[in-house]
């Protein structure tokens, strides 16, 4: 315990008004008998007792602001006569001592997310959104009042945003962002694509800062990173982040797009031997939790085979 000191030690010599920011600041903190006495007697004086209703009322108004949560600016009458400029420094102090304790209604939120190598985790955002992250992802969110940014490394996420029209959600891939106010919608990031798919609301994504598509309830758009070329293309009910459940449909999908995402939920990398192999279409389910179960299963859907490699890759070629 930090010992006490003499009270004229504690409070500052520059004025009545920083002494009546220190004693509503203490007095905010601590609860000891001495220190109460001491106050009693400080009010006794008029102009010390004035000073610190001044501070009492003004953080009165504080306190009325923030249960409105929005920022509204602070109108404060005084006669001409009756302005100190003691005061002012001395309530920008109190303003920076109890900022913990008063919140704001949009506070500053940093966060750095890396998912381990299975199974999925949700999160639940200062602003009333819920973020769900896939295996194998990595991301940064970034929060302030002015705006609401999500930085995906790499990986899957899902977000289901509150909506906030003074502050829409970013979610930055690299060179593409993906923009919206309140919606559900899935990003995945991987070093050959982006992939956008919207459960319901709308997002603007915009691969590049030259273009921007408009994505809407059950629409995806892929944009390959090698050739930069995006493809749009719907979706049934309940196939966006369906790996959420742990398991995931797919139908007439090119076995490049669904190599690439089954790669998230192994250790090693599956590689395509052929490029043009990653044209075949396949159909059927994966479970996130055994992928290489649908591995042992391609030989049956497609003309290819499977071929396990020392360092723990799997390489797929046409046979």
């Amino acid at each position: 315990m930090n010992p006490r000191h003499e009270i004229d030690s504690d409070l500052p010599d520059d004025g009545i008004d920083a002494q009546a920011a220190s004693w509503f600041v203490r007095n905010r903190q601590e609860d000891g008998n001495a220190d109460r006495q001491a106050f009693e007697l400080w009010m006794n004086e008029p102009e010390h007792a004035k000073a610190y209703r001044a501070f009492e009322e003004l953080w009165a108004d504080l306190a009325e602001l923030q249960q409105q949560n929005k920022p509204v600016p602070l109108i404060v009458q005084r006669k001409p006569n009756a302005w100190r400029p003691a005061l002012a420094i001395a309530a920008a102090l109190v303003c920076a001592v109890l900022a913990l304790n008063l919140g704001t209604p949009h506070g500053v939120y940093q966060e750095q997310i890396a998912a381990q190598a299975k199974g999925a985790r949700t999160f639940n955002l200062p602003d009333g959104s819920t973020l769900s992250v896939n295996a194998n992802t990595r991301l940064r969110i970034a929060f302030d009042g002015q705006q609401r940014q999500i930085y995906l490394d790499q990986g899957q996420i899902y977000l289901e945003v509150a909506p906030d029209k003074e502050r829409p959600l970013w979610v930055h891939t690299g060179e593409s962002t993906v923009r919206v106010v309140g919606t559900g919608f899935d990003v995945r990031r991987t070093d050959k694509q982006v992939v956008v798919s919207v459960a319901h609301g709308q997002v603007a994504f915009a691969p590049d800062s030259k273009t921007q598509t408009l994505l809407g309830a059950q629409q995806q758009a892929s944009l390959d990173l090698a050739s930069g070329t995006l493809q749009q293309q719907s979706l049934t009910d309940g196939q966006v982040a369906d790996w959420r459940s742990g398991h995931l449909s797919f139908r007439n999908r090119e076995l490049a797009s669904l190599i690439d995402e089954l790669n998230l939920y192994r250790a090693r990398p599956v590689l395509l031997a052929e490029g043009k192999l990653g044209r075949f279409k396949v159909s059927g389910n994966l479970d996130v939790n055994d992928p290489d179960a649908l591995l042992n299963a391609l030989p049956a859907l497609l003309p290819v085979k499977t071929v396990a490699l020392a360092n723990g890759q799997v390489r797929i070629e046409a046979r």
